[in-house]
C-alpha cells in the first residue's frame, strides 16, 4: 500500500475536508483529491461520502482511519525517542501506577513537571495490576513494592505507612476514639480486604474490621475513602503521604499503622539513557525531597 496515499489520507480524515488537509500539506486540492480517488481505487473501496459541508468517513474508511491513527501514533513515540537527547525532552511518556497514588500524590505534581518540560506527553495509567515494563506496557512504573521483573532499573523512592485519619469536623461531633476498643463506636471508611490494593493496607483493614464495627464504607481505591473522610463521614484507613496536601487530616489512633510499604521506580534497562525517564526521574525524586523534608519541619515545630 501506498505510504505517501495513506498518509494524504489520515490527514484528510482528521481535518474532515480536502481543502483544511491540503493546507496542512502544502498540496492544492486537486492533488490531495487525486490521492484519495487512488487510494479508494486501489483498495475497491469508498473511504467518504460527499457532503456540501465536508467529507465523512464510510465504515471502511473508518477501519482505514483507526489503522492510520495507530501508525501515526507508533511513528510520533518512535521519532521522539531518535529524536532524544540531552538537550530536549519532549515526546510521548506512559508512566503507571496505582489509582491512589496516581490520583492522590502524582497527578496533583505534575503542573511542575509541565513547566519544565511543556513538550512532554504524558500518558498516566492508574490500575492496580502490574503492567509488564519489559514488554513495554509502559516506560515507567511508580509501585508499591519492589518489582520483581527481570531486566528493570529499580530506585527506592520512600517508605509510607497506612494510618487513620478523620476530619476536626467529624471528631467534633462524634468524639476522638481513645483505643482500638472505642472503634466499634465510629463507623470506618476502608478499602474492601479483598479490592486490589497493598498487602499492608489490606492487612490492617482485616485487624481492624475483627473489632466487630457495625458502620463501615468499602470503597475501591483510596480516593473514594479520602472523599468519605473528607466530608465527615467516618474514621479512615488511608496513607500518610497525604497529611502534605490535606493538612485538615486528623490523625487518630497513633499506635495503630500498617508495616511499612516500599515505594520504588523502575523502567526498562533499554530506556536507561532516555532523557523523558530521566526528567520524569528527577522530578519525582525532587518532589518526594520536598514532602519529607516538610514532614520533618512540621514534626520539629
Amino acid at each position: 500500500m501506498d505510504w505517501d496515499k495513506l498518509r494524504i489520507f489520515h490527514a484528510v480524515a482528521d481535518a474532515g475536508s480536502l481543502t483544511h488537509a491540503g493546507d496542512q500539506l502544502h498540496l492544492s486540492q486537486s492533488a490531495v483529491s487525486r490521492q484519495i480517488r487512488g487510494l479508494e481505487e486501489s483498495l475497491n473501496a469508498t473511504l467518504f461520502h460527499r457532503h456540501a459541508r465536508g467529507l465523512i468517513l464510510t465504515e471502511q474508511g473508518e477501519l482505514l482511519f483507526d489503522a492510520t491513527r495507530a501508525m501515526v501514533k507508533r511513528l510520533d513515540a518512535a521519532t521522539a525517542r531518535i529524536r532524544d537527547s540531552e538537550e530536549e525532552v519532549f515526546g510521548e511518556l506512559r508512566v503507571t501506577t496505582t489509582i491512589g497514588f496516581g490520583t492522590l500524590w502524582l497527578a496533583p505534581r505534575l503542573p511542575q513537571l509541565y513547566d519544565k518540560y511543556p513538550d512532554l506527553k504524558i500518558d498516566l495509567m492508574l490500575e492496580e495490576r502490574v503492567l509488564d515494563l519489559p514488554m513495554r506496557e509502559a516506560d515507567v512504573a511508580i509501585r508499591m513494592k519492589e518489582p520483581s521483573q527481570a531486566d528493570l532499573i529499580r530506585k527506592r523512592l520512600m517508605s509510607v505507612h497506612m494510618r487513620l485519619y478523620a476530619s476536626s469536623a467529624y471528631l467534633e461531633k462524634y468524639g476522638t476514639p481513645q483505643s482500638i476498643d472505642d472503634l466499634p463506636n465510629h463507623r470506618l471508611i476502608c478499602q474492601n480486604p479483598k479490592s486490589a490494593q497493598v498487602g499492608a493496607g489490606a492487612t490492617l483493614v482485616s485487624e481492624l474490621m475483627a473489632s466487630e464495627i457495625p458502620a463501615t464504607l468499602t470503597v475501591n481505591n483510596y480516593f473514594g475513602v479520602l472523599q468519605g473522610v473528607l466530608h465527615n463521614l467516618g474514621i479512615g484507613v488511608l496513607p500518610e503521604y497525604l497529611v502534605y496536601d490535606f493538612p485538615n487530616l486528623v490523625r487518630v489512633l497513633p499506635e495503630i499503622e500498617s508495616v511499612e510499604v516500599p515505594v520504588f521506580l523502575a523502567y526498562p534497562e533499554e530506556l536507561r539513557h532516555s532523557q523523558r525517564i530521566a526528567a520524569f526521574r528527577d522530578f519525582v525524586q525532587d518532589e518526594i525531597f520536598t514532602y519529607r523534608k516538610t514532614l520533618r519541619e512540621q514534626a520539629l515545630s
